[in-house]
């Protein structure tokens, strides 16, 4: 259901300022009566400033993507409020990528106006952040289990590597066995056999009952469905190395888990698109899903994985030890950056706007989205609502599929995690 006029009230906060920090931000009907989206996130270590104009942000995509054209914003801020409206600057750095993305998500709309109101009017909001900086204690759990991990040194990644052996017995994979599966096979068979298929899935692709109901979460409409596939095998994630901007190719496993997969994805057929990310592997696996679906491959930038910096290449291990307190810092905080990299902030933004012009480009269709490990993992936490705990905590394999569906009115939901059934 469109929204034409909304009201955006929105707020963040910081136990310490600089500290734990989170967002909140709801948005209502022109009225005031009607809940319509609420959003809130534990946004790791920083400034009360910048928590407000997450939440800021956070509010105004809530409302562009109920295709609101009027907003009424209103926070307690008054810096927000004011250097929005154009009568205070913003000077400090870290607040001046903010503030631009705000303004070019306001441009969007046909008005928007900014509001002072006083703390006691703003509860709602204040209500969600306080929620969402509650969720530090959660990132805290995580950062002690890895202070011990990486205090036990050497014993520890022994430890690990005699885990991941054993686990790699249990499920039945010896090293003949795995050398046998990275043998190129030749599968040009199946191809032909799903099309037909295809054809019939194109005729039913009619939105059924079912899909166009409301959902448990009260979502309503024919959702975006995004089938989220992570690329193959290639030689550094063999040997667990961080794999960012890098570009390495498919090993022969890797090409056949891109076949299996494409596969997989062709039989189930209504599929408008697929889109990737600029990478070679990523590429590699978007076009044996494109080739069975008979469709072109989409590059899109924003789905590129997380540049790692100096630490491309390397281990877990080898990059504790090149920084210590850096990657310590790193792996909890998602404003912190790799040394010449990117942080887990800055993905989420470009993977946010990646999923607006998903959205934007395929309304209520089925879209295959080849990605990397953050970039989908960041999906997943949009569509969820939750917080960066998530991205230390979900582990996604290899040409592995996960699904979120995003809604007309702004709802969202996660249908499958990690799949590799069809492997």
């Amino acid at each position: 259901m469109t929204e034409r006029e909304v009201i955006v009230e929105a707020d963040g906060g910081s136990r310490g300022n600089p500290g734990p920090a989170g967002y909140g931000a709801v948005v209502f009907s022109a009225d005031h009566v009607r809940i319509l989206a609420e959003r809130r996130e534990y946004v790791g270590i920083t400034t009360n400033n910048v928590a407000e104009y997450r939440g800021l942000i956070a509010g105004l995509e809530a409302a562009a993507e109920l295709g609101a054209r009027v907003v009424s914003v209103r926070m307690d801020s008054k810096l927000v409020v004011e250097q929005m409206s154009g009568r205070w600057k913003v000077k400090h750095a870290s607040m001046i990528p903010l503030a631009d993305r705000a303004r070019r998500l306001v441009a969007g709309f046909d008005r928007v106006t900014f509001t002072w109101i006083p703390r006691a009017q703003n509860s709602h909001a204040d209500r969600l952040a306080n929620e969402a900086m509650d969720d530090a204690t959660l990132i805290g759990e995580v950062h002690a289990a890895e202070r011990q991990l990486l205090d036990a040194g050497s014993a520890a990644a022994t430890l690990a590597e005699e885990v991941r052996e054993a686990e790699e017995q249990l499920l039945g994979w010896t090293d003949e066995q795995t050398a046998a599966r990275g043998v190129e096979e030749q599968l040009p068979s199946w191809i032909d056999e799903v099309r037909a298929s295809n054809i019939q899935a194109a005729e039913r692709d009619t939105p059924t009952a079912a899909e166009s109901s409301p959902a448990w979460t009260g979502a309503t409409g024919r959702p975006t469905r995004l089938l989220l596939l992570r690329h193959g095998q290639t030689a550094l994630s063999i040997e667990r190395r961080y794999s960012g901007r890098g570009n390495p190719a498919l090993t022969a496993l890797g090409r056949e888990q891109a076949a299996r997969a494409a596969k997989m994805l062709a039989a189930k057929g209504g599929i408008a698109a697929v889109v990737t990310s600029p990478l070679g592997r990523a590429r590699e696996t978007a076009e044996a899903a494109a080739t069975a679906l008979g469709i072109p491959v989409r590059v899109l930038d924003g789905l590129t994985e997380t540049d790692f910096g100096d630490w491309e290449g390397l281990t877990f291990q080898e990059a504790a030890q090149r920084d210590p307190q850096l990657h310590a810092r790193w792996l909890g905080d998602p404003s912190t950056p790799a040394p010449n990299g990117e942080s887990f902030d800055q993905v989420r933004e470009r993977v946010e706007a990646a999923r607006r012009d998903l959205l934007a480009l395929y309304p209520g269709q089925n879209v295959v989205v080849v990605s990397h490990v953050t970039p989908i993992k960041t999906l997943l936490q949009l569509a969820l609502g939750v917080g960066p705990e998530l991205l230390y905590r979900l582990h996604l394999d290899l040409a592995s599929l996960s699904i979120a569906e995003f809604y007309p009115d702004g709802g969202s939901s996660v249908r499958l995690v990690n799949d590799t059934s069809y492997l």
